[in-house]
């Protein structure tokens, strides 16, 4: 990337920690669960399969990716527009991991961008950055794994598929048409010549920038209760800006695209002596 970009995604990170400090001294946040697995394990795929079982997620499809990493404690916020060709990025802050976001792209591909972000967490931690190819490779299968477990895709995958078949079974596991014709040609559930047609049919969609039947995106559970509770105090997010010296529409930048509703709210802004507890169910 430039180094404006780079400059842009990193000004971005320093604001994610810092908000994260702020509400983390008003609110109960979910703690770090991120598992620290044995370094001998080295294949993605084997490193997914320990991660779904320390958190106790069998094979299932997951139905929420942003929803699962806050309930496991981390972070997650959203890139401003400026940041458009960076499409996710991950970091530690002493014990709390961060993963951004850009909400730009489909919703599909933000949730694969989540699962391949929670690859370098776990399988990168160590390592000094920039990350290499080799890297990328390893948090893609990550991804591919975690959000699309072997035993799943065998057992409820489509056989013989066309374009609508795939369009309709990628629903399950909330990922690209691609992406998971990718993952049944990785698992020898397609030949050669059957995934090379389908990739040629998906590149005509793509070029209409389409996603063949579009999930919902999804969205912060975190930050919705975080604001709400905020807004129930008469705190409003100029109030927030202005305690964390930002411009506004630098604090709406890292919660654009993850909360549903106005985050402003009316009335007159209220001190209390204790915080407001916020759990995560």
């Amino acid at each position: 990337m430039t180094a404006a970009q780079r400059d842009a995604a990193l000004s971005a990170g320093r604001l994610c920690i810092d908000l994260d400090r702020w509400l983390t001294e008003r609110f109960e946040l979910p703690r770090n669960e991120v598992p620290d697995i044995d370094p001998t394990i080295t294949d993605p795929e084997a490193a997914a399969l320990v991660t779904r079982s320390h958190w106790r997620l069998g094979a299932a499809p997951i139905p929420n990716m942003i929803h699962l990493l806050e309930a496991h404690g981390i972070r997650v916020f959203s890139l401003a527009e400026e940041c458009h060709e960076v499409d996710a990025f991950s970091f530690w802050s002493g014990e709390v991991p961060f993963v951004c976001l850009n909400t730009m792209k489909t919703a599909e591909h933000s949730v694969f961008d989540a699962a391949h972000e929670l690859g370098h967490l776990i399988l990168h931690r160590g390592h000094g950055t920039p990350r290499g190819r080799q890297e990328e490779q390893e948090a893609n299968a990550f991804a591919a794994s975690f959000l699309m477990p072997r035993s799943d895709v065998l057992a409820a995958a489509p056989r013989f598929p066309g374009i609508a078949d795939i369009s309709q079974a990628k629903i399950r596991w909330r990922v690209s048409a691609a992406a998971l014709s990718y993952r049944m040609h990785k698992l020898g559930m397609l030949t050669d010549w059957h995934y090379r047609e389908l990739c040629i049919e998906l590149g005509r969609i793509r070029r209409r920038n389409r996603e063949p039947n579009p999930i919902q995106r999804e969205r912060s559970q975190l930050l919705q209760k975080a604001f709400s509770g905020l807004r129930a105090e008469g705190v409003k997010r100029g109030d927030v800006a202005a305690a964390l010296y930002l411009h506004q529409p630098d604090l709406d930048a890292l919660v654009f695209g993850l909360v549903m509703s106005s985050l402003d709210g009316g009335g007159k802004k209220t001190a209390t002596k204790e915080p407001v507890v916020l759990r995560l169910i």
